[in-house]
């Protein structure tokens, strides 16, 4: 069960991560193109950022300490 869920979380916090690096190269280009006058999207990202990857970064923290700690505790139940 312990397994299936860990596996489960990781492949869910895989897909996490791949929406924030996408979020953040988006973010990366927008931010140029509205430097230089050019519309990449700019306002479309930021509109996005509360909905969207805000709790996406949330959900990847969260996941991560979850799945730390998770293997930490099982860590302590097989050593005893």
């Amino acid at each position: 069960m312990k397994e299936q869920f860990l596996t489960w979380l990781n492949r869910l916090l895989v897909a996490d991560v791949f929406l924030v690096i996408f979020g953040f190269l988006w973010f990366a280009i927008a931010v140029v193109g509205h430097y230089l006058g050019v519309p990449l999207g700019f306002d479309i990202w930021y509109k996005l950022w509360q909905p969207l990857f805000n709790p996406a970064l949330g959900i990847l923290f969260l996941g991560a300490i979850l799945s730390w700690l998770i293997n930490k505790v099982s860590e302590k139940l097989e050593s005893k």
